[in-house]
């Protein structure tokens, strides 16, 4: 059976609709930056996406190719993740989406190098026909942090945050929001076949005591 990160790490990928303080480890992303409203139509979020899991099934499917990844094991995709900020706000404003700045990604297996993603990029390009040159291969340690299931659309979104931030005062933490620390969504939804109101994402904060 596929190793899949979400039920072996539920920790991370799984918690309650309640806000929790979590310590998040270093993991390595394939990952594409950006700017703009992600809802926009055949705009750079959605071609973003499209690049990334290109390069992400090129080295899931390595295993049917000629290229061998020491340590290879059989896993499924991880659901696709978000960094969020604005320029001048602490955390994000959901009203003003055409200003965000975006870090989207998807976590790798630990066993992919430097060298087989760099692999997997070019036989991506080859294969796609297409521009794969915006994709990083990124390591991200969250540290401390609060998280909670968010159960509907992303407009709602705030209530939860608000919760989180009334959890943290009650608990002895704060935001801990910087040029490395942001606002981070987790999609364990998808969107083009489960009602906005049934969406389940993620969303994480960088957090210390106070």
């Amino acid at each position: 059976m596929a190793f899949d990160y979400k039920k072996e790490y539920k920790e991370f990928y799984m918690p309650k609709n309640k806000p929790e303080i979590v310590h998040v480890p270093a993991m390595i992303f394939i990952a594409v930056r950006g700017t703009g409203n992600p809802n926009e139509e055949n705009g750079a979020y959605k071609k973003a996406i499209g690049l990334l899991y290109g390069v992400a099934f090129t080295i899931k499917m390595s295993k049917k190719g000629s290229h061998e990844i020491k340590g290879y094991f059989d896993y499924v995709v991880p659901p696709l993740e978000g960094f969020w900020w604005q320029d001048g706000v602490k955390g994000i404003d959901y009203t003003k989406k055409a200003d965000f700045h975006w870090i989207s990604v998807i976590r790798l297996p630990d066993f992919v190098t430097k060298e087989d993603f760099d692999w997997a990029v070019a036989e991506a390009e080859k294969k796609k026909k297409e521009d794969f040159s915006k994709v990083e291969f990124l390591t991200i340690t969250e540290g401390m942090c609060v998280q909670c299931m968010h159960i509907g659309p992303f407009d709602d979104e705030p209530e939860t945050v608000a919760r989180m931030d009334r959890f943290l005062l009650e608990n002895g933490y704060e935001n801990d929001f910087s040029e490395e620390r942001l606002h981070h969504e987790i999609y364990l939804s998808d969107a083009r076949r489960v009602a906005p109101e049934k969406w389940k994402t993620v969303i994480r904060h960088p957090v210390r005591p106070k």
